[in-house]
């Protein structure tokens, strides 16, 4: 009998500076897996990183020649680069070791699934990093279920502080 491989997930808030969290797709999607990678980003983009000018709402990771591509992440121009600014909205190179992105391809592939990025932060050396999420998409009936249990859990954490 083979073993199952622990997975290894980042740990949170060990010394990274968030810089934004996609909450729409904690929504849209369940995340299954997670896969923490780097990113290739030109110096105004840090710089705009830096400042908090980002947006991940409509981003999605792609396969795409044997590498990972971040498309649709909207990383606004930083204003002091003037000519050497960066393109808002292109494509982004995701930095991956091989085992895991063909982990993570497979998935992707055998099971219809969904790259989609959760959270971009700098670690604790201010390396800009994405945690990717494998994920499946929710049907209506399932996001319905989830907002009655956050109801009711609200609902018990404001009955455990009245008494």
């Amino acid at each position: 009998m083979g073993k199952k491989q622990k997975i290894a997930k980042p740990e949170p808030n060990k010394g990274e500076r968030p810089i934004v969290d996609n909450r729409k797709a904690r929504h849209r999607f369940a995340v299954l897996d997670s896969l923490e990678c780097g990113l290739v980003l030109r110096g105004s983009e840090v710089k705009s990183l830096r400042d908090g000018k980002v947006s991940l709402d409509e981003a999605y990771a792609r396969v795409r020649d044997g590498e990972v591509w971040l498309v649709g992440c909207d990383i606004q121009e930083y204003a002091n680069a003037n000519m050497w600014n960066h393109e808002p909205r292109r494509p982004r190179k995701l930095l991956v070791k091989k085992r895991e992105l063909l982990r993570f391809m497979n998935q992707a592939k055998e099971k219809g699934l969904t790259l989609v990025p959760l959270k971009l932060y700098f670690n604790e050396r201010g390396v800009a990093k994405v945690l990717v999420g494998l994920c499946k998409g929710k049907k209506l009936y399932d996001k319905r279920e989830d907002q009655k249990k956050a109801d009711v859990k609200r609902d018990l954490q404001r009955a455990m502080r009245r008494r």
